[in-house]
């Protein structure tokens, strides 16, 4: 029987965020709680833009980064329950830049060190187990994304053309053999694009927002939010998203990127894995649906079997290099988000089954089915693993469950 939410508890909350505030760790900040029907908790705290001074309120839009993940994941199995995508294809029948792949041998020290492998399924790309990779992780594949600008940001060319150039690269490893975070999930939103015909913000509209009334979220910020984009900052004294330097800066806050110069302004590639902005009652109505049964886009069995682990253990267990927006240890892997399989291990509070994942920077949202709570974090800070604010409103959420 679910456990109910105290309130007195839940203020907490509120000194926890002021906190980060009055350290200058973060510019600004709101988190926004569900459980059941009924909004149990919003606070706001801070500034979305220090210069000009404007604060951090409820209807700020924000860059979700790598929280678009889910609702990539979430639209391919709309055309999954459709029968027109099966998890298991490889991804050569819809791409076939991907057809003639080649993967690095355990060891190698140079790109043409490879062996030849299977393609990647559908499936391994949504779970990070394709053998894909991302520009920031370690290792000679992410060093060549890097140079060729392979990294599906908003102005970096165009979906389709982004795809083409990553399927003339390596794999890191085999398919099937390791976990790591990868752009695999941007790879997906070309292969809804091509089975469907449509955009991917046309999918993302009519299977997604449309349904759940997401009118704030999108790939461009609008004429009419630019006033209400929040601003970027990182702590970093290199590139904000270089999460291999981790070069402490003289600025705790210093900024990268705010309107109206964002590229975010006019995107030409549309990222599946980290190209969405919005607000974050936006956000709450999908991660509600995911929790309360999917309001029609999917149905409750397919978000089950979203929800569930797919992999063969933890995250850990498959010897990850890379970079995750997780704890590794007591966590596995569902389809477009993080499952907790012993919280304990993991070392964050939470119930088994929890079902989360966050973006750059530093975002963060779960679900939490056996309490029936929906928690969403929104700032702005690059890289996420800046600070420790999202296991600690884990804990601060659990702590307030009598």
């Amino acid at each position: 029987m679910p456990m109910t939410l105290d309130a007195t508890r839940l203020d907490r909350i509120g000194a926890w965020a002021q906190g980060y505030v009055d350290r200058r760790t973060l510019a600004g900040l709101s988190v926004l709680i569900t459980q059941g029907e009924q909004e149990v908790f919003f606070d706001a705290r801070g500034l979305r833009d220090l210069g000009r001074g404007t604060g951090f309120t409820r209807d700020t839009v924000v860059r979700i980064y790598s929280m678009t993940k889910p609702i990539t994941s979430l639209a391919l199995m709309t055309l999954v329950e459709e029968g027109r995508v099966h998890l298991d294809a490889p991804l050569s029948r819809y791409l076939p830049e991907f057809g003639n792949p080649h993967a690095l041998i355990p060891g190698a020290t140079a790109l043409d060190q490879t062996a030849p492998c299977a393609v990647p399924t559908l499936h391994q790309l949504l779970t990070h187990r394709s053998g894909l990779s991302y520009a920031f992780n370690p290792g000679l594949v992410p060093a060549e994304m890097t140079a060729q600008g392979i990294t599906f940001a908003p102005r970096a060319g165009t979906l389709a053309g982004t795809c083409t150039q990553l399927g003339a690269l390596p794999l890191a490893f085999q398919p099937g053999t390791r976990w790591e975070y990868s752009v695999g999930i941007d790879v997906i939103g070309r292969v809804i694009e091509v089975v469907t015909g449509q955009s991917l913000v046309d999918v993302f509209q009519q299977r997604v927002f449309d349904p759940l009334g997401m009118d704030d979220t999108g790939f461009a910020v609008k004429p009419d939010q630019v006033d209400r984009f929040a601003a970027l900052y990182t702590p970093l004294a290199g590139d904000a998203m270089d999460l291999n330097a981790g070069v402490a800066g003289s600025d705790s806050l210093r900024l990268v990127d705010a309107a109206p110069q964002s590229p975010f302004g006019n995107p030409t590639c549309l990222s599946g894995g980290g190209g969405l902005v919005g607000t974050i009652d936006d956000y709450a109505r999908f991660a509600t649906a995911l929790r309360a049964g999917g309001h029609g886009i999917v149905s409750r069995g397919t978000l089950d079997f979203m929800m569930k682990n797919h992999l063969c253990g933890d995250i850990a267990s498959l010897g990850p290099s890379s970079f995750a927006e997780q704890p590794m240890r007591g966590v596995g892997f569902g389809i477009g988000g993080a499952v907790v399989l012993d919280a304990a291990i993991s070392g964050v509070p939470g119930s088994v089954g929890d079902f989360s994942w966050g973006g750059m920077a530093s975002t963060f949202f779960w679900i939490d089915r056996v309490h029936d709570i929906t928690t969403v974090l929104f700032t702005q800070l690059s890289p996420s693993s800046s600070t420790t604010a999202r296991a600690e409103l884990k804990a601060l959420v659990h702590g307030a469950l009598i």
